[in-house]
């Protein structure tokens, strides 16, 4: 299961390819013990379940890492205003499971439900669907711990909220949030292979199900596997450009199909299908980097074509690439801010000196198109850019200015990102 690993005093994320080696690691056990310890530690970064690729997560040497997966589980449904309060630590396996027992739903999934939820929507984590938001869409509460161990909540109706979902850790430790819910629906998967790039009608292909994803590994033009998942509570769409998959099939080459949820058309509750991945099994060795650009949906070919012609460098050191798309959301600092996108997914080998320059390349040509990278992945873009490409970064760092004044909750990467180290 994704996860940390702790080793030697060390915490190593879920791939290990990012070591911690804090001044101290807590998984304390109350609220009581977790707000004392944020009180009194000078920086402070959560750990959730691991799965970031970069060091957004590492307080540095002289630094507190928490984790906040040893809190008492708190997963509250209330059938009649269709939520569920969900405790920091909590990963969307669990949540899912006990949502789906009181007949309700959320409305969508990462590829992933090893994840943790609190970890996932600061980072801007999203499933797939043109109609579907990234997974912080459906936040509408956040409780939080402060840098002076004050605990807070606050809601949609204050105009900080879309400023505090999304805010990659930086203002406060998030102990619970309550997310909306939907009625329990059904959905069926099919996998289609061989879909080709020279005329790809990109919109059609999107639209062709509530959630679809196309893989390849760029070593010929097009996409070996599209996987479709339709929920059974709305039209089938046809899907004429490629043929169906003889078969069950894991989006990597060589990975066994059964750590994949069910295919072939067979219907299955929401979260046993949205997944890639069944939440019982390990989705893969962790060997591996990942990468992530969110674009404008309208460029989704142009930057395909794009890719394309740099597919020899790509593929050299690419597992598989999976593209998405992405409904746009309100969070100041998510990726799909104000734009519809497309989502650019690359699953490296692990092997950072032959991936980082590919890396660069890929970003090159990318740049035409405004790329924004998932703040939890490898990229190499830097961060006055990354400014120029949010239209509310300058309130965003205002919000940590005056919510985290003494930057207890500001490492490296976050100092970075805001141009505090500038000041």
């Amino acid at each position: 299961m994704a996860g940390t690993a702790e080793t030697a005093g060390t915490v190593t994320n879920w791939a290990r390819t990012i070591t911690y080696a804090p001044r101290e690691f807590h998984r304390p056990r109350t609220l009581d013990a977790l707000a004392a310890l944020v009180a009194d530690s000078a920086r402070v970064r959560v750990l959730g379940s691991g799965h970031s690729f970069n060091r957004i997560a590492d307080p540095g040497p002289d630094g507190v890492l928490l984790s906040t997966a040893g809190l008492p589980r708190t997963i509250d449904v209330d059938t009649a205003a269709r939520t569920v309060r969900v405790s920091g630590g909590v990963r969307y396996a669990e949540l899912a499971r006990t949502v789906h027992a009181h007949g309700l739903a959320l409305s969508n999934m990462a590829s992933l439900p090893h994840i943790s939820v609190a970890g996932s929507v600061a980072t801007g984590t999203h499933g797939s669907g043109v109609g579907n938001g990234p997974l912080a869409s459906a936040v509408r509460e956040v409780e939080m711990i402060a840098a002076d161990g004050a605990t807070g909540t606050m809601g949609r109706d204050d105009q900080r909220f879309d400023g505090v979902v999304t805010s990659l850790g930086a203002l406060g430790v998030v102990t619970a949030l309550t997310l909306d819910l939907e009625p329990a629906y059904e959905v069926e998967q099919r996998v289609y292979t061989e879909l080709p790039l020279q005329g790809l009608d990109f919109d059609a292909v999107a639209a062709a199900g509530y959630s679809v994803s196309l893989f390849t590994d760029w070593r010929k033009p097009g996409f070996r596997q599209v996987w479709v998942k339709r929920r059974t509570d709305r039209p089938a769409v046809d899907f004429p450009w490629a043929a169906p998959a003889a078969g069950p099939l894991h989006p990597v080459p060589g990975m066994p199909a059964q750590n994949c949820t069910g295919q072939l058309g067979v219907p299955g509750p929401w979260h046993e299908r949205l997944p890639h991945f069944r939440a019982e099994f390990t989705p893969s060795s962790g060997e591996e980097i990942q990468s992530e650009y969110l674009l404008p949906r309208s460029a989704a070919l142009d930057a395909l074509n794009a890719l394309d012609g740099i597919r020899e460098t790509v593929a050299g050191v690419l597992q598989t690439c999976e593209v998405r798309t992405v409904a746009a959301d309100t969070q100041w600092l998510s990726p799909a801010h104000g734009r519809d996108s497309v989502a650019l997914h690359f699953t490296w080998v692990r092997d950072e000196t032959a991936v980082l320059p590919v890396v660069r390349r890929l970003e090159e040509v990318l740049d035409a198109f405004d790329p924004r990278p998932h703040w939890g992945k490898v990229f190499e873009t830097p961060s006055a850019v990354l400014r120029g490409r949010y239209a509310r970064f300058a309130d965003f760092r205002a919000l940590v200015r005056h919510l985290d004044p003494s930057g207890t909750f500001a490492n490296d990467f976050v100092r970075d990102l805001l141009g505090l180290a500038d000041d």
